[in-house]
Formats: C-alpha cells, structure tokens, sequence
C-alpha cells in the first residue's frame, strides 16, 4: 500500500498563538507546516522552499500579504490562500488581482479552512497533471503544446501566435482566475495600469476565434473586476 502524500504548507501569520493552533490542527491531518511571522522574510522562505501551498495574512510586519503576493507569484507556482482580517471585498479582489487562488475572513473555523486547502490542492493537481502532458482537455477544447495547434468540438482552430500563447497563459491556470496584469506581464512584460483595454480586445478576439460566444461564454469567463477564467469544463461555465 503507497503511503500518501504529505503536502507541505508555509503559514505566513504574525499571531504566534493563532498560528501555532493552525499548525497543530493541520498536522493533525499529515500537513508539513512552516510558519513565518513576517512579510520580508516570508518571501524567500516561500521561493526557497516552494510549498505546496501557501497560507498569507494581509496583515504582516516588514510588508503587507499583498506585497508578498506580488513579490512570489511570477516564481510561485502552488497554491496561495489569503487570509483577511475582515469581509472586505477590497481586500478580497485585490489579493485574486495579484495571484491569489483563494481567500477566508479570520478566523476561519478549522474545518472550514481544511476544506478549502483541499480544494486548492486537489485543483493544483488536475492542473499539474494537464501541464505534464503535450495536450490538455477543457471540455470541447483542446490543445497541443507540441505543435501548438488547438481543436474545439474537435475541429482545427487557427490561432496566431499571440492568441496561442495567451491562450495557454489562461490553461496553465485553468479553473483559476487570471488578472490583467499577469496577461499584461506575461504577453507584454509590463504591468496592467488599470486603464488600458488592450487585453480586454485580446481575450475578445481569442474568444471569436474560439467561437466562444462573447455574451455567454462557455470557455473564457469574465470574473468582473479581476481577469478572465478558463473553465474547466464546459459545466463551470454556468456555476
């Protein structure tokens, strides 16, 4: 019998106590759980280390959860859930804004933030399984990486280059949200200045493209205010 998975957990909390209860409820449930009390620091044990996933407070000494988020997210692949201090939905859009997968309002019952570190794992491992392969399957869409070619309702579908590489931007982070500044620093190496609509115009060609229609859209949802999405499956498309 194979021994399962110990997954690997970087808590980023100034509250000592609140954060050793954490780490004592996570490893209760076979969690590898570090904690850090500071943003400065958080960032290099973070890239260091490379967790599985992440835990970050809003609220740090030395630099802001934000700030951290930003800082690890271009070298960061797993999974970052963002604790807020308060129901903000500031708070809340402007850590998705930044990379985060996830987020809960302190102090998360422990059930419920075991709840939601499962779920971002187990969304962490379909995405890892579907970029370890040369083709990846989104309900009626399909795409090589090997010869860069896309079907959908498994008819040839001609992208242009940087239709492509958006596109694959968007299935590397299949089922999470997207924001225009990693479009923008991804397709242009330059960040998102909040009013330029060129990357809205891209993610509308590439859904014409895809003949995804742009009123209720099956592939590609707008997640108001953040970025854009790639379901899935086609059924996402309507939760």
């Amino acid at each position: 019998m194979s021994t399962p998975k110990t997954y690997s957990i970087t808590l980023v909390e100034d509250d000592l106590e609140l954060a050793d209860l954490i780490r004592d409820f996570l490893q209760n449930y076979e969690f590898d759980v570090t904690i850090v009390s500071d943003g400065v620091t958080a960032v290099d044990v973070i890239l260091d280390r490379q967790p599985d996933l992440v835990i970050l407070d809003i609220m740090l000494p030395g630099q802001s959860g934000m700030d951290v988020c930003r800082a690890i997210r271009v070298k960061y692949q797993g999974m970052i859930l963002m604790q807020t201090a308060l129901d903000d939905d500031i708070d809340q859009v402007m850590g998705l804004e930044l990379g985060a997968d996830d987020y809960v309002v302190k102090q998360v019952k422990p059930r419920l933030l075991l709840s939601r570190i499962r779920a971002l794992l187990r969304r962490q491992e379909r995405l890892s399984a579907k970029t370890n392969d040369d083709e990846m399957k989104f309900g009626r869409l399909t795409i090589n990486l090997q010869h860069r070619a896309v079907m959908v309702n498994n008819q040839a579908i001609k992208l242009t280059t940087s239709e492509f590489d958006l596109l694959h931007l968007l299935a590397k982070n299949a089922g999470s949200v997207v924001s225009r500044d990693e479009i923008a620093q991804s397709i242009r190496g330059f960040e998102y200045d909040g009013l330029d609509r060129s990357i809205d115009r891209r993610i509308s060609r590439l859904r014409r493209t895809l003949n995804d229609d742009p009123q209720e859209p099956e592939l590609i949802k707008t997640i108001r205010g953040i970025g854009y999405q790639l379901c899935l499956s086609n059924e996402e498309a309507f939760l």
